[in-house]
């Protein structure tokens, strides 16, 4: 049975060629378009599509404010479609399942391939769990996370690093767990599937609000205590080490497990690397990225968390590594920062 879609866009043509293009799509099938919120409202109880296609720039009232009006109310799987950074991870905020960059078209076949790239995160969409959170960074502390960075630091063992992956609904769960982390927590590096422009959005955004500092790789960046590095879009993200301690390398490269930057790539060099001063998890997200570079992180002696059913926006990435054996420990979100914590300790 085909995915049933609406399509808000004030664009006309947007709409029109959008609606056309995805109609083409195996498995999916776009039942109406709105022009705005409002029209939206109606066409949603009118047609009750499984998936919505939201405009975050919209007359009237934006795409974020309709999300937290709508959602409460209809939990709708959503995927907004923004020109900006900042738009994007204020919808995942408010509760919607992804996000995609509304391309800018140069011929046909930049939509063409926005269509195919919309019905991927369409078809994710379809089978994730829409998660109302409150914004991690309204929260205090967990009373868990303060009593264990209060009880001293992390010992002598300056060989620590810390490894998280994540794909769909990630930038939220990412958040959730670094935000309340020490600012002497050993150095952690990051794979968010992610375009570019998008990951430094988000680095700059985890460096105002976690304790840590975080920022983008860049080539050569190095790892250490109090610092977070989140791959860059379009570039592999891999762990080093030299005389004088850890280091990421920032490289182009084809696709891996069908991304770049790739969980397993950063996996697979924190296994070689780091070996059993490794903590690593992976977090919500389609897919089986970063399943194998678990296993050999816990192969090769690290300590290795995969989040829980119940948490993820989408179980595949945690699953299959669960599956596969490469999980020490499985978790719910609000704890992985803990447990992260008490392996360090």
């Amino acid at each position: 049975m085909a995915i049933k879609v609406l399509v808000v866009d004030d664009s006309l043509v947007f709409r029109e060629t959008l609606s056309k293009l995805l109609g083409a799509e195996a498995g999916v099938e776009v039942v109406g378009t709105a022009v705005d919120a409002f029209s939206a409202k109606e066409k949603i109880e009118k047609l009750n599509p499984d998936v919505l296609i939201l405009d975050v720039e919209m007359p009237r009232i934006s795409g974020i404010d309709f999300l937290k009006e709508l959602l409460p109310k209809r939990p709708i799987p959503t995927v907004v479609v923004t020109s900006t950074a900042i738009s994007a991870f204020d919808a995942i905020s408010a509760g919607a399942v992804d996000f995609v960059k509304k391309p800018l078209v140069k011929s046909r076949s930049d939509i063409e391939d926005f269509a195919k790239l919309l019905a991927q995160k369409i078809k994710i969409a379809s089978i994730a769990k829409v998660k109302l959170f409150s914004h991690p960074a309204n929260k205090p502390a967990p009373a868990d996370i303060s009593r264990i960075a209060a009880g001293g630091g992390f010992g002598s063992n300056k060989d620590l690093v810390i490894a998280l992956g994540a794909s769909t609904g990630g930038t939220d769960a990412l958040l959730a767990v670094v935000q309340d982390l020490p600012a002497n927590t050993p150095g952690i590096v990051i794979v968010q599937h992610m375009p570019p422009v998008f990951t430094k959005m988000y680095a700059d955004r985890l460096d105002r609000i976690c304790k840590m500092s975080c920022k983008e790789a860049q080539d050569g960046d190095r790892v250490e205590r109090g610092k977070i590095i989140i791959g860059a879009g379009g570039f592999h993200l891999r762990l080093a080490k030299d005389n004088r301690g850890y280091y990421v390398t920032s490289k182009e490269g084809e696709k891996v497990s069908g991304h770049c930057p790739s969980v397993d790539v950063l996996f697979d060099s924190v296994a070689d690397t780091a070996g059993r001063n490794a903590v690593a998890a992976i977090l919500t997200g389609m897919g089986s990225d970063g399943a194998k570079g678990l296993k050999k992180i816990r192969d090769r002696g690290g300590f290795t968390i995969g989040q829980d059913k119940e948490t993820c926006v989408v179980y595949g990435m945690p699953m299959v590594a669960y599956q596969m054996g490469g999980v020490c420990q499985q978790a719910p979100l609000t704890k992985i920062p803990e447990i992260i914590l008490q392996h360090c300790k």
